[in-house]
C-alpha cells in the first residue's frame, strides 16, 4: 500500500492543502513568500503532494520534473522559514489527520524537502 492510499488518498490531501495555506498566509515570515492569488499553487500544492506520496503523477504530468529545489531557489528560504513552514504543517496535521502516527509519517516526510529547499542563511 502507498502512503497516499494509507493517509487517505485525494480526500486528506485535498483537505491538507485547504487547511494548511491558511496557516501559511497568516505566518508573517511566510506570507511574504506567497502570491496573492493562492488557488493555483493549493493546486499545485495537492497535485504535487499526491504525487510525493504515491498517489497518481498528477504534477508531472501537467508540469514536467517537479524540480522542487531550483523552483523554490527565487525565494529566500532560511533554517527559520522551513521550520515555520514544518510548524505550519504540524498545525494542519493535527486539525486534518486523526492518527498521531500518520501525522508523524507524513510529518517527517516533508522534513527532508523542507530543510533541502533552505538557500540562505539567517540574517544576523
Amino acid at each position: 500500500m502507498e502512503l497516499y492510499d494509507y493517509i487517505g488518498g485525494e480526500t486528506t490531501i485535498r483537505n491538507i492543502v485547504n487547511t494548511f495555506y491558511p496557516k501559511v498566509l497568516a505566518n508573517p515570515l511566510l506570507a511574504p513568500l506567497f502570491p496573492e492569488d493562492m488557488e493555483p499553487l493549493m493546486e499545485k500544492q495537492f497535485q504535487f503532494l499526491t504525487q510525493f506520496f504515491g498517489g497518481p503523477s498528477l504534477y508531472t504530468e501537467r508540469h514536467g520534473n517537479p524540480m522542487m529545489r531550483a523552483r523554490h531557489m527565487p525565494f529566500p528560504i532560511t533554517r527559520v522559514r522551513a521550520e515555520a513552514w514544518l510548524s505550519c504543517m504540524q498545525s494542519t496535521l493535527e486539525e486534518v489527520v486523526p492518527s498521531p502516527e500518520m501525522r508523524a509519517v507524513i510529518l517527517n516526510r516533508l522534513k527532508g524537502p523542507a530543510y533541502f529547499f533552505v538557500n540562505q542563511e539567517e540574517e544576523a
